[in-house]
């Protein structure tokens, strides 16, 4: 299995693409892999998410007890709960986009975002068709992290086929799978979903 440099490197290249698509504004966003020991190996606060190197990045316990100097992202609790929740996940990426933040801002209070027909939908394990209708879980934005992370557990427990993915309202996205190439590809699916979702929105006169 890759060393947690081997896996390090990984997260500073997979920054730099995201950046490269303009999901990583300024110091947004985190990223983490959990590593064979079972701690995870997150990105610190503060860092630009384009220029990561591997100083920049720290492990944590599951609980999201610092095993490293330096103090980690302010979100590590939510990416210990995906970590948590699912046991097959190997890689949680945080991005932010601007039709994300617009249209969930738009959306808050919802519950959740709807997406259907559209063909990217096959992003999401178990999508085998255009033909289908997928509910994101969307949540209020907060900066208290155990509540947060009180509020999205219920939400992920509680679905039959857990989606790798949620949004959180004017904030960005959650994204995740068993390794980060494949986080990585539902983070480019979500987020063009969302982009199209936000243009339809505005066709439609914003839902007036």
């Amino acid at each position: 299995m890759p060393d947690a440099s081997t896996v390090a490197l990984s997260i500073i290249e997979t920054g730099r693409r995201l950046d490269s698509r303009g999901l990583a504004p300024a110091t947004a966003g985190n990223y983490s892999a959990r590593l064979d020991s079972g701690e995870i190996l997150i990105t610190a606060s503060g860092t630009h998410k384009g220029r990561l190197t591997e100083a920049q990045l720290m492990r944590v316990a599951p609980d999201g007890t610092p095993i490293d100097a330096g103090k980690s992202s302010a979100e590590t609790l939510l990416h210990c709960l995906v970590y948590a929740v699912d046991a097959t996940v190997g890689a949680v990426l945080h991005t932010h986009s601007v039709a994300g933040t617009v249209l969930t801002r738009a959306l808050a209070g919802s519950g959740g975002i709807e997406l259907e027909g559209y063909e990217l939908l096959k992003v999401f394990p178990g999508v085998a068709t255009h033909d289908a209708r997928v509910v994101l879980p969307l949540v209020d934005n907060s900066q208290d992290m155990l509540a947060l992370a009180a509020e999205l557990r219920p939400l992920l427990e509680a679905q039959e086929r857990l989606l790798p993915a949620f949004y959180i309202a004017g904030h960005g996205l959650y994204a995740w799978g068993p390794t980060i190439e494949a986080a990585e590809n539902i983070v480019e699916g979500c987020e063009f979903l969302l982009a199209c979702a936000w243009e339809e929105w505005k066709l439609k006169g914003a839902g007036r």
